[in-house]
C-alpha cells in the first residue's frame, strides 16, 4: 500500500513539478529581462538583447550551472513543457506579425524582398553543404549526413522574423522602406527555412511522395478554411452590436481558438505552423472592432510577455560551458563566421544588383544575420528524432552559436542605426519635391467625431491615382483630465472593458470607429487608428513624435472652431487651438489645418458613387503655396475631383502680358517682376512644370486673377465662394505683399495665415471647407505670424 502511495506521489510530482518549474522560469525571465532593460535601454539597446541575456544568465551558462538550480529547471518531462510553451508562443507571435504586416507593401516589393532573401539563403546553403562532413566528424554524429546538411542549411540561412520585427520597432525604423523590406525579406527567408524543416520532419516518418503531397494539400486546405472562417466570423461580429467598442473576451477566445486549432492540426500532420499562422494573420480582415481588439490585446500581451519569454527561452537553452575546449570553440566560431559571411555576401550582392545604397545594403545584411526562430525548431526536431546526432554535443554547440550570433548583431545594429541616424532617421521630403506616384503617409488628427467624415473624405481624395499606395493614420486626441475618480472596484468593471483607459473618449470612440469602418469596407483602404490621452499642454509632443515614428509626410489637424446649424463657426476648447499652434511650430513635416464646413471633396468616397467635386487651389507665391500646389497634384488625380489652380497676380503684370504659354517647353518658366527674384523664380518654375504636366493635358484647370490690392483679392474670393466645395491654400510667408494688404486688419487666427483666416471667418459667406498647409521650416523653431 505504501509503495502504491509513493508511486502516485511520484507521478503527481512529475505532473506538478514541470508546471511549477516552467512558472518559475517564466517569472525569472520576465524579472531579469526587465532588470537588464533598465540598464541597456539608455545605451540604445533593443529589448530582445536584454531578453536573450536574461535567458542566457538563467540557463546552463549561468545560474543553472549550479547543481540545485539545474535539477529544479531540468526535471523529467520539463523539456516537453518548455517546447509546448514555445510552440504556442510561436503560433501567437506569427499570427500577430501577419496581423501587423503591411501586406500591400510586401506584395508591391515581393520581387526585391525575394531576391534579398534568396541571395542570402543560397550562399548560406552552399556553405552548409561544404561544412557538413567536417561538423559530422568533429561532433561524432551518427545517422543521416543529408539530414545534418539540411539542419545546417536551416541554421546558417534562417533569419528570425520576430527578432527583426521587434528590433525594427524598438529602434523606430520599422515604418521606413528599409525596415519594411527587412521584415518582408526575413519572412520570405522563414518560408525557405520551413520548407527545409518539412524535409527533416517528413523524412523521419519515411513517408512516400504521394503521402507528402497529400499532407501538403491538406496544409493548404487547413489554412484556407481557417482564413475563410475568420473572415465570416469577423464580418458577422463587426455587424453585431455596432455600439460596442471592443469584442468581449469570449468572442476573442473563439477567434484565437480557430488559429490554435488550425495550427495544431498542421503540427500533428508533420508540418510547421509558422507560415500557416502568418498567412492566417495577414489575410485577417483589417477593418472593424474585431481587428482593433485583436491588435490591442495581442500587441500588449506579445510585446510585454510572450516575446520576452520566447527570446529568453532561446538564451536559456544555450550552454556556452561546452565550448571551453578548442575543438568546440572552433566549431562554434566557424558556424558564426560562415553565417555572417554568407548573409553579408549574398545580401550585398543582391543590393548591388538592385542599386540599393551601400549603407542600406549593409544594414539589411546585418539584419539578415539575426537568428533564433526556425533554426531552434530544426535543432529541437533533430534532438527528438535523433536523425543527425546521437548525443547533445551538436545540439548544444549549434544552440550556443545561434544565441551568440544574435547577441553580437543586436547591439551592432543598434549602434549602426544610432550612428547613421541622419540616413535611417526621419527624412522629410516636401510635397513640392515629391512625385504624386510615391506612397503617401498621412496623419489625420481629430478631437471628436464631428470632423471625422470630412477627414476621411480628404484621405480618400489624397490617394490620387488608383495604383498609388497610401498609409493613412487617424489619431484620436483626448484630453487627460486632472483627476479621474471612480467608485468602482476593478472586478466591478465591465467585462469587455479593454483597459483602465478604455473609456477615455466616451461614445466619441464608437462614432469614430463606425465612420472608419464604413470607409474601409467601401474602399478597401485600411486606416490605422491610434489614440493618445494626455493634457493639452503636452499633447503636441505625442503627435509630433508619432508623426516622426511613422515618417508622415503631412499632419492634418482640425480647426478649433466647428460649424453650427446656422452656418456660423463656434470656438471649441482653447486647448485645441494652443495644441494646433504648438504642432505647427514643432512638427518636422508639413502641417495642414482643416476648416470643416461639411462640403468637402471626397465625402462620397466610394469608388462607384458620388458626384464630381470642384476644388480650388489658391496660389499667391512662397514655399507654403508651393507645398499646397504639390499636395493638390495628388488630389487632382482623383477621378471624382475637378481641380482648378487659381493664381493671383498684380494688375501691373497683366499689362506686361506675362502669363503661362501653352506651347512653352517644360524647362520654360514664367517670369514675374518681384523684389525677391529668387523666390519668384522658384514659384514660376513650379507653376510652369505643373502647367505643362497637368493643365495642358486637360486634367487640371488654370485661372489667373489680376488684382490691385488686398481688397480686390477679398472680392475675388467672395465671387468664387459658392463655386468650390473646398479651397486649398498655403499658410504663407508673404510679408507685406500688395496682394494681401489689409487682409490682416481684423485677423483672428494667425495660424491660418492671411488668406486662410479670411476664408475661415464667420463674416465670409463660404460654403466649402478650407485646407491651409504649412511647409516644414527647418530653420525656424519659433512660431511666426505671417
Amino acid at each position: 500500500m505504501d509503495n502504491v502511495s509513493n508511486n502516485r506521489a511520484c507521478n503527481s510530482g512529475e505532473l506538478f513539478n514541470p508546471i511549477l518549474t516552467m512558472g518559475t522560469q517564466v517569472s525569472c525571465l520576465l524579472v531579469i529581462s526587465h532588470f537588464f532593460q533598465l540598464f541597456l535601454k539608455p545605451l540604445g539597446q533593443p529589448a530582445p538583447v536584454a531578453q536573450i541575456l536574461a535567458g542566457f544568465l538563467l540557463g546552463p551558462s549561468g545560474f543553472s550551472h549550479i547543481d540545485r538550480v539545474n535539477k529544479f529547471f531540468f526535471q523529467n518531462f520539463a523539456a516537453d513543457y518548455y517546447e509546448t510553451m514555445a510552440l504556442y508562443a510561436r503560433i501567437t507571435i506569427m499570427f500577430l506579425i501577419g496581423l501587423e504586416m503591411d501586406f500591400d507593401y510586401m506584395r508591391r516589393n515581393l520581387r526585391v524582398a525575394s531576391m534579398i532573401a534568396g541571395g542570402s539563403c543560397l550562399i548560406c546553403t552552399i556553405f552548409a553543404i561544404a561544412l557538413t562532413s567536417f561538423i559530422y566528424e568533429e561532433t561524432g554524429a551518427h545517422g543521416s549526413g543529408v539530414m545534418m546538411a539540411v539542419t545546417l542549411a536551416v541554421i546558417l540561412s534562417n533569419t528570425a522574423s520576430p527578432f527583426v520585427s521587434r528590433l525594427a520597432h524598438d529602434l523606430k525604423f520599422a515604418s521606413t522602406d528599409i525596415g519594411r523590406l527587412a521584415i518582408s525579406s526575413s519572412l520570405i527567408g522563414d518560408v525557405y527555412a520551413v520548407l527545409l524543416l518539412i524535409i527533416i520532419a517528413r523524412n523521419d516518418e519515411k513517408s512516400d511522395l504521394s503521402s507528402s503531397v497529400f499532407y501538403a494539400f491538406m496544409y493548404i486546405i487547413i489554412v484556407t478554411v481557417a482564413i475563410l472562417i475568420n473572415r465570416y466570423l469577423t464580418n458577422w461580429m463587426n455587424r453585431r452590436n455596432r455600439n460596442q467598442k471592443h469584442l468581449k473576451h469570449t468572442e476573442l477566445f473563439i477567434l484565437l481558438g480557430i488559429v490554435y486549432v488550425a495550427a495544431m492540426i498542421m503540427e500533428t500532420s508533420g508540418f510547421s505552423s509558422i507560415i500557416g499562422c502568418f498567412l492566417i494573420g495577414s489575410m485577417f480582415p483589417r477593418g472593424g472592432k474585431v481587428a482593433r481588439t485583436l491588435l490591442s490585446k495581442l500587441s500588449y500581451s506579445v510585446h510585454n510577455f510572450i516575446l520576452p519569454i520566447y527570446f529568453g527561452y532561446s538564451g536559456f537553452k544555450a550552454d556556452v560551458t561546452l565550448i571551453s575546449s578548442f575543438r568546440n570553440f572552433a566549431i562554434v566560431a566557424i558556424i558564426i563566421l560562415l553565417s555572417i559571411g554568407g548573409k553579408i555576401t549574398g545580401t550585398l550582392a543582391v543590393c548591388v544588383h538592385l542599386k540599393i545604397p551601400l549603407n542600406e545594403g549593409v544594414l539589411l545584411a546585418f539584419l539578415m544575420n539575426l537568428k533564433g526562430h526556425v533554426d531552434l525548431l530544426a535543432l529541437t526536431i533533430n534532438v527528438q528524432h535523433y536523425k543527425a546526432m546521437s548525443s547533445q554535443i551538436f545540439y548544444n554547440l549549434m544552440m550556443a552559436a545561434i544565441v551568440i550570433n544574435s547577441l553580437i548583431w543586436g547591439p551592432l545594429i543598434a549602434f549602426m542605426v544610432r550612428r547613421e541616424s541622419e540616413i535611417f532617421g526621419y527624412k522629410y521630403i516636401a510635397f513640392e519635391f515629391q512625385s504624386p506616384k510615391n506612397e503617401l503617409k498621412l496623419l489625420a488628427c481629430v478631437y471628436g467625431p464631428r470632423p471625422v467624415t470630412t477627414m476621411i473624405g480628404l484621405i480618400a481624395t489624397s490617394k490620387g491615382p488608383e495604383n498609388v499606395a497610401i498609409t493613412p493614420y487617424l489619431m484620436h486626441l483626448i484630453e487627460l483630465p486632472e483627476r479621474r475618480k471612480t467608485n468602482l472596484l476593478y472586478h466591478q468593471k465591465e467585462e469587455d472593458e479593454l483597459s483602465d483607459d478604455g473609456d477615455y473618449g466616451g461614445n466619441d470612440v464608437v462614432e469614430i470607429n463606425e465612420a472608419v469602418d464604413i470607409f474601409c469596407t467601401e474602399t478597401g483602404v485600411t486606416i490605422h487608428q491610434v489614440k493618445t490621452v494626455s493634457p493639452f499642454a503636452s499633447m503636441y509632443a505625442d503627435v509630433c513624435e508619432f508623426a516622426e515614428d511613422i515618417r508622415a509626410s503631412v499632419i492634418v489637424l482640425p480647426f478649433h472652431k466647428h460649424q453650427r446649424i446656422d452656418g456660423k463657426l463656434e470656438s471649441g476648447k482653447e486647448g485645441i487651438r494652443a495644441t494646433n499652434q504648438k504642432i505647427l511650430r514643432h512638427a518636422k513635416c508639413s502641417v495642414a489645418i482643416l476648416v470643416d464646413r461639411g462640403l468637402t471633396a471626397g465625402t462620397s468616397y466610394t469608388s462607384g458613387s458620388g458626384s464630381l467635386q470642384h476644388v480650388a487651389t489658391l496660389f499667391f507665391g512662397g514655399p507654403d503655396d508651393r507645398e499646397a500646389l504639390g499636395f493638390s497634384e495628388r488630389i487632382g488625380m482623383h477621378h471624382h475631383i475637378n481641380l482648378t489652380i487659381i493664381r493671383f497676380l498684380h494688375v501691373s503684370e497683366k499689362m506686361q502680358d506675362i502669363g503661362v504659354n501653352v506651347p512653352h517647353k517644360e524647362q520654360d518658366v514664367l517670369m514675374v517682376k518681384s523684389t525677391h527674384e529668387t523666390e519668384s523664380d522658384v514659384d514660376n518654375a513650379a507653376l510652369a512644370e505643373f502647367y505643362n504636366r497637368y493643365v495642358t493635358s486637360g486634367q487640371v484647370g488654370y485661372v489667373e486673377k489680376h488684382v490691385e490690392n488686398g481688397g480686390e483679392t477679398a472680392n475675388a474670393l467672395r465671387d468664387m465662394a459658392d463655386m468650390y466645395s473646398m479651397f486649398i491654400v498655403g499658410k504663407g510667408r508673404r510679408g507685406n505683399s500688395i496682394l494681401t494688404t489689409g487682409l490682416s486688419d481684423w485677423e483672428e487666427c494667425p495660424e491660418l495665415g492671411k488668406v486662410g483666416d479670411l476664408l475661415a471667418s464667420s463674416d465670409f459667406e463660404l460654403s466649402g471647407s478650407v485646407l491651409v498647409i504649412q511647409q516644414h521650416r527647418p530653420s525656424n523653431n519659433q512660431y511666426q505670424d505671417q
